[in-house]
């Protein structure tokens, strides 16, 4: 039991608090629209743990010649197959009832995720880019159902920050990974990258990760924020602060300090929370008239 709570992998579940932006950027309070998005929460981690059982019943050999997932419980025979797949099976039937609870539509993001993470596990995840895409729409989709839940409308300001901020976490995950293999390794095992790929993945990412910047400079010089905050250029101190964090999560993947998800690392990070809490700050100041 401990070794199948423990591939639930518990600590992910903070990539799903992604559904709450779209509720605080629109300054949306009320009991309902929280209700709703924190049943929308709930519904994304029963969702995404039973995928990753099924992920890791599917990658188990794969992961028996990976440096660091061998030591996951499927892989390392701590948890049987059978046993994952009918955990997987049920969590993910609970995400589905709770999400059609909150509405139909919700459903429909919630199966469009549950679509492509299985496609993405599967297949996907071999093939080049494609994989990247995949993980950055995953937590794409996670703020579009926020929306949904909350009946908040997303702005394509907040999509394509969310596009680009995503698309170079994914990149620094991927460059995180390749870290791990030797040069001598023509391909990594159950990955279409060859080691020496990583720099141009680094240098993809490091690329997407500040056009991310950019576009959230472009939104502070927009109209819409003057209607939400009383003194919006206090916003404009969050891009360096963002900037900075990009840069701190780079540095540690270099170092070879990031072996795991960097939304997970994160929340084991010092820095994380300092930014995290000064960009709170920054924007709660800022709302004030």
């Amino acid at each position: 039991m401990r070794g199948l709570l423990k591939s639930l992998r518990p600590l992910h579940w903070s990539k799903n608090l992604l559904v709450f932006a779209p509720v605080l950027l629109a300054h949306e309070t009320s009991s309902d629209a929280l209700l709703a998005v924190l049943l929308a929460f709930t519904a994304f981690c029963l969702l995404a743990s039973g995928t990753y059982l099924l992920n890791d019943v599917r990658d188990r050999e794969h992961d028996r010649s990976h440096p660091k997932k061998r030591f996951r419980e499927i892989a390392s025979g701590g948890v049987a197959p059978l046993t994952a797949l009918i955990a997987g099976v049920l969590l993910i039937a609970s995400g589905v009832a709770i999400a059609a609870s909150v509405s139909l539509e919700l459903l429909w993001y919630l199966a469009g995720y549950a679509l492509l993470s299985l496609t993405y596990s599967f297949v996907l995840k071999r093939r080049v880019f494609l994989d990247v895409l995949a993980l950055s729409a995953l937590w794409t989709i996670r703020v579009l159902a926020g929306g949904v839940a909350a009946g908040v409308e997303v702005s394509d300001w907040l999509l394509a920050l969310s596009v680009f901020l995503f698309v170079g976490l994914a990149l620094l995950k991927r460059y995180a990974d390749l870290g791990l293999h030797t040069a001598e390794v023509n391909v990594v095992p159950g990955r279409g990258y060859m080691p020496g790929d990583r720099d141009l993945v680094r240098s993809m990412g490091v690329a997407s990760s500040y056009l991310a910047v950019l576009v959230l400079a472009l939104y502070l010089s927009s109209p819409k924020v003057a209607e939400l905050y009383g003194s919006p250029r206090l916003l404009w101190l969050i891009c360096p602060l963002l900037l900075y964090w990009i840069a701190h999560m780079w540095f540690l993947a270099h170092r070879g300090e990031i072996q795991d998800d960097p939304i997970v690392v994160a929340t084991r990070d010092p820095a994380s929370y300092v930014v995290g809490i000064l960009i709170m700050v920054i924007a709660w100041l800022a709302v004030q008239p």
